[in-house]
């Protein structure tokens, strides 16, 4: 698994630098994000959920019967929203309610 980062949607804050675990993220002249190494990327989606702008895409693989989708992550006070886009440009949502999501 690796991410794809959009830089015409990247506004420069960051915050995905910082949270990657693996310190895989760099920013270029401009401060826009890019992943030098994508192959070493662990796919914790931290980047995703830490950008504001949604710039950040995962990549799914076979083994998570993604098969050439991609997941990107909008965040709001309540909700993580997962939303999926298939090869052929359908997508799915899925929505996790933040206040619900880790109790036991």
């Amino acid at each position: 698994m690796s991410i794809e980062i959009n830089k015409s949607k990247c506004i420069g804050c960051g915050g995905c630098r910082k949270i990657c675990p693996g310190g895989l993220i760099r920013q270029d002249a401009d401060k826009k994000a890019y992943i030098k190494y994508p192959r070493d990327c662990w796919g914790c989606a931290s980047c995703l959920k830490e950008c504001p702008a949604q710039a950040i895409n995962l990549y799914l693989g076979a083994d998570m019967g993604g098969a050439g989708s991609r997941m990107r992550a909008e965040i709001s006070d309540d909700i993580i929203k997962w939303i999926i886009t298939k090869p052929t440009g359908q997508t799915e949502e899925i929505n996790i309610n933040r206040k619900e999501s880790n109790k036991y």
